[in-house]
Formats: C-alpha cells, structure tokens, sequence
C-alpha cells in the first residue's frame, strides 16, 4: 500500500501538465500549429519509452529501490522549468526530464508489485498501481484546471507538482523497502508458459521474444502502444478542441479529469477481473470501447456528449491498461520478468510521441476531428489484432 500512495504522487507529477500545457503552448507561446504544441508529448513519450527499457536493466542489476529514488531526483526541477521557463524550448526540455522520471518511477512500482504478489493476484496488484497512478492524474488535472483558472496558468498549477516530488522522494528514500529479493524466490517455483520463455534469456532474446516473437508479449506491446497513442492524442489535443468550442477552463479541467478518473478507478475492477475471467477478450474489448468513445469525440460538440465520450474512453483504458501489465508477467520468467516489462513500456510509451507526430500532422492537415477519428480506427483495428494472435490461456498456465 506504501507503493500504491507513491505512485499515486507519480501520476500527480504528470497530472500538473494535462490540463494546463495545451493551453500554455497556445496563448503564452503563441504556438499555431497543432505539430509544434505537441513538441512537449514527442519528447516526453521518447525519454520516457527509453528509460522504461533501461528501468527494467538496472532494477535487475542494482535493485528497485535505488532505480525509483533515481527517478524522483531526476523529477526535482521539473516544476522550476515550467514555472520559469522564458521560452517554449524550456518547456520541451522539462518534459524530457519528466519522461526519465516517469520512466523510472513508474516502471518500479510496477515491478516492485509484482514481486511481492503471487501469479493469481497479479492482476489484481496491477490495478490497484494503474488505479492510483491515474486517479493521480485526474485529481491533479481538476485541481491545476481551477488554480489555473482562478490565479493563472503559472506559477500556481505547477507548485503542485513541486510539492508531490518532495513527498514522493522522502517516502521512497525513509520508507520503502526493496523487493528484488521476493522475484528471486518466485523464480525458484516458476514455471514457464512455453520452452521459448525459459529462464535463461539474453536481453535481446528478451527484447525479441517481447516485441515479435512471442505470441501474447508481441500483441500485449502493440496494444499498449495503440492505448498511449490515443492517450498522447486526448493529452494534447482535447484542450484544444474544447477551448475551440468555447468551453471554459472549469468545463476543460472537468473533461481532462474525467477521462483518467474513470481509467483509474475503473481499474480496481478489472485488473481482478482479468484474474478470474483472463487477459485476452478484456483487452480486445477495452480497444473497441475506446475506439467509440474517440468517434464521439470526433463526431460530437459540446461539454455533454464529450464527458460521456471521455467515460467511455477512460473506460475502455481501465479494461486494458493493468490487463496489458498482467499479462506480460503471464508470461515473462521472473529472471528477465523486469526486463520484459520494461520493454512493453517502451513501445507502450512510444505511443505518446506516435500519437504526438501522427495526431498533430493530421490536424494540421484535415482538422481535429478527422485526427481524432482516425486515431479511433486505429485503436479499433489493434482490438482486433489481439483478438486474433494473443493466446487465450496464458494466466491460466502462470
């Protein structure tokens, strides 16, 4: 539960940006174009996707613990930049330490969980971690939206954040304990899901069997991917959109709460869920479901039927988001369990700055809703692609 309030403060350090940085790009930098605003996500996604890799490397050779301190002191002048920052290239610098930060941190409470549970709670853990994490989020982006509204958009938002890290760095440095021995004595008693997925696998047989090779792993890390995307796109263009329409900067906190909101807590049920009913048709079906909710987005004007478009998507996230972590450690040996789930995260992350380039370049060209929309078909068809490679028995078998 200790690791479940510090990622609950990871996911406020990134919760300080969503509801207020579209808008700083737009009307304290004067940034136009679609592509250039979303500079921040590109180089938040890239940083964050690499160090996820690297996260899992060293948690193995040095332990979790040092790797999440790491991650929180990489944090300490990320509020500054954002507070001070005389141009957009501060900012964009910022959210690459942010990426480094969020890639250490996060990913070690994630596997930090996963070593102090048992294969049949998996699940289970990973949706208390997600559930914090973006419960997190969504708290921090409703209450930087009024801050922000009610004393402007710097530097009141961001001393939020401030006060996060130093919480989060004091209790992983005072309180939290090591784990990496619990992964060693589950390895001891694991037994692999196929001969492919032993236990003594070089990190790019690793990388391989996690990116390509591996049936479940391979569809688990496009998905991921395709979520982060859309998320990149909700993150940096639904502000945007909103403001467009005329929403007030209460209305747009509201909608970027709401979609986290229910991603968040949504994920105290189904990562249980995924325990007991499996992986494989919560994930297609969450796809599916957050393919809809981007086709109302797309298609509709106006606060109402956008908080309902922002339900169904912060719903489908929750159907697949501790899904996507359970079932990596499915499948993943304990030795290289670390590994492996550092590198879904780094397609997984990936998707932001996919989801930067690919979104930005169709607004600028076709507008926002058609971005929108087109991201919602993408999600949909990689609903399907699970559906058809992932193995539908992999928990079973953990």
């Amino acid at each position: 539960m200790l690791l479940v309030a510090v990622n609950a403060l990871v996911g406020g350090t990134l919760g300080q940006e969503r509801t207020v940085l579209p808008l700083l790009a737009t009307h304290t930098f004067n940034l136009g174009l679609y592509t250039s605003a979303l500079t921040y996500i590109l180089a938040f996604g890239l940083s964050k996707a690499a160090m996820n890799y690297f996260a899992g490397t060293l948690s193995d050779r040095f332990g979790r613990k040092p790797v999440l301190v790491a991650g929180w002191i990489v944090a300490i002048p990320v509020p500054l930049m954002l507070i001070f920052g005389p141009t957009w290239g501060w900012i964009v610098a910022a959210n690459v330490l942010l990426g480094i930060s969020q890639g250490l941190t996060w990913s070690t409470t994630v596997v930090m969980k996963m070593d102090l549970v048992g294969p049949k709670q998996r699940g289970l853990a990973m949706g208390f971690n997600e559930a914090a994490g973006y419960l997190g989020v969504a708290l921090t982006a409703l209450a930087t939206g009024y801050i922000a509204a009610e004393y402007g958009l710097r530097p009141g938002p961001f001393l939020v954040g401030a006060a996060y890290i130093a919480l989060g760095l004091g209790l992983s440095v005072l309180r939290v304990r090591e784990t990496h021995h619990h992964a060693k004595v589950e390895a001891a008693q694991h037994v692999s899901s196929h001969d492919a997925a032993h236990g003594n696998l070089t990190n790019g047989q690793v990388f391989a069997l996690t990116s390509f090779k591996d049936r479940s792993l391979s569809a688990v890390s496009q998905a991921g991917l395709v979520n982060n995307l859309n998320d990149g796109l909700a993150w940096g263009l639904f502000p945007v959109l909103f403001a467009s329409a005329g929403l007030s900067l209460g209305q747009i906190g509201i909608l970027a709460a709401v979609y986290p909101a229910v991603w968040g807590a949504g994920q105290l049920v189904t990562g249980a869920a995924s325990d007991k009913y499996g992986r494989k048709w919560l994930i297609a079906a969450g796809m599916v479901v957050q393919a809809v909710g981007l086709g109302m987005v797309a298609a509709g004007h106006g606060f109402g039927i956008w908080l309902a478009a922002a339900v169904l998507l912060g719903l489908g996230t929750a159907m697949v988001y501790p899904t996507l972590l359970a079932a990596i450690g499915d499948v993943a040996h304990p030795t290289w369990r670390a590994r492996s789930v550092g590198i879904y995260r780094l397609w997984r992350d990936g998707g932001f700055a996919v989801g930067a380039l690919l979104s930005g370049i169709l607004a600028d060209l076709y507008g926002l809703p058609a971005a929108i929309a087109a991201v919602g078909a993408l999600t949909a068809l990689s609903g399907i692609v699970v559906a058809v490679r992932m193995r539908g028995n992999d928990h079973v078998a953990a």
